[in-house]
């Protein structure tokens, strides 16, 4: 979008992030003592505002490739402006003034004065940056070109806040409250922790970290934000879409991924709470937290709505030279790469939650798990179809050294599996083999396909920093997955390192298998099925 829009830009979002953190993280104080409660919501607010309205320009400048050629053709040209800067600057100055010279009590007492002080500070900086990016005849000549348009979806975003209040009411609905409590109980339980749960008031924590949950930290927002930026995708991208298809399967799936990641959140920041920091574990819980979270998840979510060719309709002249077999297969939801990679971890991972809530021994449901993993790869099987599936000796031996590693690390079960001996053997045999055959067939497949084939292709944008960086994260989430953190750790990076020797995602795939059969093996010479 040219230098100048993109450095004017990035400024801001570290702008408006600087002064959320000030205002409502590092700040004590509260509205209700400063006699404007509603006034002083209202500015606190209006950086949310601020966040998303700076979202969806990002997200429009990046769809729009006309509005963003122009803006960068514009800005290209204009140099200096020192001005404009200087005064967007002192704006900034004045909007932290107050908080660098007073405490949190003064700022209640005075509160009508410092909100002078924070509304002019914010004028002088929102026209100091407007007009250091481009003076008032650039601006009308963009606009004129269609930049009005960025202007009325920018105003719809400034009303996510708004959304999101209305929605906060559905915290109360006692379904929502469970299922989310219920999912977190089943991921500490996973991370070995004892779970304590109360609705009254909503409650959730370990033995030596709870938390209270309310609407503004329960991530409610998160609906509001991907249903408010989806809305906005749509308007942008309209007549490009299939809007059957985007409004009734991938609306629901997305809000479906929103919950299941606000899930992982407040696990997360419970185990954070738990072992790291309690201090920094509520930071976490904290709506701005909350927003800033949510955000970045709807923005990943459309970006994965743009590359799935099954939602866009083939424009006509390309179309016309496309056999029409050719063009029956593009559109098919089964064949898109991102898909594939994408849908059958959400379907292992929805397995999962039944298993834990139809079985007193979540373990025994896993032919349901096994059954489900399955018909969702097969669903998808073409695009796996397509992996280069020839044999690396490398990934082999990784995989071995990864599986040896996680038996001779593990701990030993006191006791056998609870209800495995009300089986009988033929179910007993039955349970063992899909147990293997999941284990070291299905499971590597989704979770591979998930963590290196998406989420770390996605984040390795270029570079050793980004690379190193998309291999942390990748593997912060595998190792999340997993009960025993720090051998999933290890794994986690093996398998990155694996595929990024050769680019190559299949190798990843086999290196977690040979690594899955010799634990599957183990568990079965040794009766010991906690090991998988």
């Amino acid at each position: 979008m040219g230098r100048r829009a993109g450095l004017g830009l990035a400024i801001l979002m570290a702008e408006l992030v600087a002064i959320v953190l000030v205002f409502q993280v590092f700040t004590s104080f509260e509205c209700r003592q400063t006699g404007i409660e509603a006034a002083c919501r209202a500015l606190r607010g209006g950086a949310l505002r601020g966040l998303c309205v700076v979202a969806s320009l990002a997200l429009v400048l990046a769809l729009r490739a006309d509005l963003r050629g122009r803006l960068a053709a514009l800005t290209a040209t204009i140099r200096g402006r020192l001005g404009w800067a200087a005064l967007h600057v002192a704006g900034i100055a004045v909007i932290f003034l107050p908080w660098l010279v007073a405490d949190a009590g003064s700022h209640e007492a005075g509160f009508a004065w410092y909100m002078m002080l924070l509304a002019g500070g914010a004028l002088l900086a929102a026209l100091g940056g407007v007009f250091w990016l481009m003076g008032p005849r650039d601006w009308g000549r963009w606009l004129r070109a269609g930049g009005g348009l960025v202007l009325a979806l920018a105003a719809l975003a400034a009303l996510i806040p708004d959304l999101a209040e209305v929605l906060s009411a559905a915290w109360s609905v006692y379904v929502l409250q469970i299922s989310t409590f219920y999912a977190v109980a089943v991921l500490l339980s996973l991370a070995r922790q004892r779970v304590f749960l109360d609705l009254t008031p909503p409650t959730i924590g370990t033995e030596h970290f709870q938390v209270e949950i309310s609407a503004a930290c329960s991530g409610i927002e998160g609906f509001a934000l991907i249903t408010g930026f989806m809305v906005i995708y749509a308007l942008l991208m309209r007549g490009a879409l299939r809007p059957g298809r985007y409004w009734l399967i991938m609306l629901p799936l997305a809000l479906v991924v929103s919950w299941l990641f606000n899930n992982l959140r407040i696990a997360v920041l419970i185990l954070l709470g738990t072992y790291v920091s309690p201090e920094l574990a509520v930071n976490g819980f904290h709506s701005f937290a909350g927003w800033l979270f949510f955000t970045l998840l709807a923005l990943g979510i459309l970006a994965v709505v743009q590359n799935m060719r099954w939602l866009q309709r083939a424009p006509e002249a390309r179309a016309a030279k496309v056999a029409p077999e050719a063009r029956a297969a593009a559109g098919l939801l089964t064949e898109d790469d991102t898909a594939a990679l994408i849908v059958p971890f959400i379907v292992f991972m929805f397995s999962g939650l039944v298993a834990h809530s139809f079985w007193q021994t979540p373990a025994l449901g896993f032919p349901l798990q096994a059954a489900m993993m399955a018909l969702a790869l097969w669903v998808f099987r073409k695009p796996f179809l397509r992996l280069d599936w020839r044999l690396d000796p490398v990934a082999l031996g990784a995989g071995a050294l990864v599986g040896l590693g996680w038996v001779l690390l593990a701990e030993r079960a006191t006791a056998p599996l609870p209800g495995l001996g009300t089986l009988g053997a033929a179910g007993l045999a039955g349970w063992a083999l899909l147990r293997m055959l999941g284990t070291s067939l299905l499971v590597p497949v989704i979770e591979e396909g998930f963590f290196r084939g998406y989420l770390l292709a996605r984040l390795d944008t270029g570079g050793w920093p980004m690379r190193i960086a998309a291999i942390a994260v990748s593997t912060a989430a595998f190792a999340l997955l997993h009960g025993r953190i720090l051998e999933a750790g290890v794994a986690g990076v093996i398998f990155a390192l694996v595929m990024l020797r050769r680019g190559r995602l299949a190798d990843a795939i086999v290196s977690h298998a040979v690594a899955n059969t010799i634990v599957a093996a183990a568990a079965v010479l040794s009766g010991d099925w906690s090991l998988i």
